[in-house]
C-alpha cells in the first residue's frame, strides 16, 4: 500500500495525505453482508450524553466480518479486496466452495483468486486460519481468539499481529501487539499472517474537516473552561490547571489503574504490558 500526498496549494492539503487504494478491487460491498449502521451522537438510551466529542461523520453500512470461524473446513478463493468504512483493516470477500460468501479481515499481500482455508487440516500459509496449537512457534498471527469460539479479540486493526512465544501445556504463550505476554487456549483460532493496509499509522488527515467526516467532533481542554464544567477550569490567564489533569467528574486520567482487581482474564497475564 502506497501513500499519496498533495502538494500544498491550500493550507488543508499541506500536511494531508491519503491511501492510494491500490489493493482495492472493488468499490461497492455485498449487500447481503451489511446491515444498517444507526449513530449515537455518543448518546445513551436515555438520551444523555456518555462520550463527549462524538457525532455527525459520513453516513456508513456495517460490514458482517466473520470473526467467529464460521466457515470451518470450507475452501474458498478471495474474490475481492474492499474498503472498510468501519475499521482501518481491508477487508476480503471470500466465495466457498458451497456457494456461501463471506467477509474476513484482510491480510498482507492477500489477493483476488488467492485460496483460503480454514481448519485444523489447513496449510501453514498466510491468510489461512487453524487452532493455535497447529500453528507454528514464532508464527505472527492476527484475529486470534480468547476463548474458543466466542470469536476473534486480539490483533484486528491495520498492521496489527500477535506472535506465538511458547506452548505451556494446553495453552500457548501469546505476545500481544502491545508487548503484554498471556495465556491462551490451545484451541482457540487464529489467521497466519499479518493484518494489511500497514501503512495506515502514516495517514495525516491535514484538516478538521476530516475528522468530522470520521465523526470525531471538537473537544474542548478542561484548563480552557469555567470552573463550574471542569475541575481544572478558571484562573486568571492561561493556567496549567493547577492540580493533577482529572475527568470532568473529578477521577484522575493519567496512572490511575481502572482494571478490576478479580477479573478473570487478569490471571492468565504472564507479562504486562509496562513491564520491563
Amino acid at each position: 500500500m502506497a501513500i499519496r500526498k498533495y502538494k500544498p496549494r491550500t493550507p488543508g492539503t499541506r500536511h494531508a495525505s491519503v491511501s492510494q487504494f491500490d489493493e482495492i478491487t472493488k468499490s461497492k460491498p455485498e449487500k447481503s453482508l451489511t446491515r444498517a449502521l444507526h449513530k449515537t451522537g455518543g448518546r445513551n438510551n436515555r438520551g444523555r450524553k456518555t462520550v463527549s466529542s462524538k457525532g455527525g461523520g459520513h453516513k456508513r453500512r456495517y460490514r458482517l466480518i466473520d470473526f467467529k470461524y464460521e466457515k470451518k473446513g470450507a475452501a474458498g478463493i478471495v474474490e475481492a479486496i474492499e474498503y472498510d468504512p468501519n475499521r482501518s483493516a481491508r477487508i476480503a470477500l471470500i466465495q466457498y466452495e458451497d456457494g456461501d460468501k463471506r467477509y474476513s479481515i484482510a491480510s498482507v499481500g492477500l489477493k483476488p483468486g488467492t485460496g483460503i482455508q480454514c481448519g485444523p487440516d489447513a496449510k501453514i500459509e498466510a491468510g489461512n486460519s487453524m487452532p493455535l496449537k497447529n500453528i507454528p512457534l514464532g508464527s505472527e498471527v492476527f484475529c486470534v481468539e480468547l476463548d474458543p469460539g466466542r470469536g476473534a479479540k486480539i490483533a484486528r486493526s491495520a498492521g496489527n499481529s500477535a506472535s506465538l512465544d511458547a506452548k505451556d501445556g494446553k495453552n500457548i504463550h501469546l505476545r500481544m501487539p502491545s508487548g503484554e505476554v498471556r495465556l491462551v487456549c490451545e484451541d482457540c483460532y487464529a489467521t497466519i499472517g499479518k493484518v494489511g493496509n500497514i501503512d495506515h499509522e502514516n495517514i495525516s488527515l491535514g484538516k478538521a474537516g476530516k475528522s468530522r467526516h470520521l465523526g470525531r467532533r471538537p473537544h474542548s481542554r478542561g484548563v480552557a473552561k469555567n470552573p463550574v464544567d471542569h475541575p481544572m477550569g478558571g484562573g486568571e490567564g492561561k493556567s496549567s490547571g493547577g492540580r493533577h489533569p482529572t475527568t470532568p467528574w473529578g477521577k484522575i486520567t493519567k496512572g490511575l489503574k481502572t482494571r478490576k482487581k478479580n477479573k478473570a482474564s487478569s490471571k492468565k497475564i504472564i507479562k504486562g504490558r509496562k513491564s520491563k
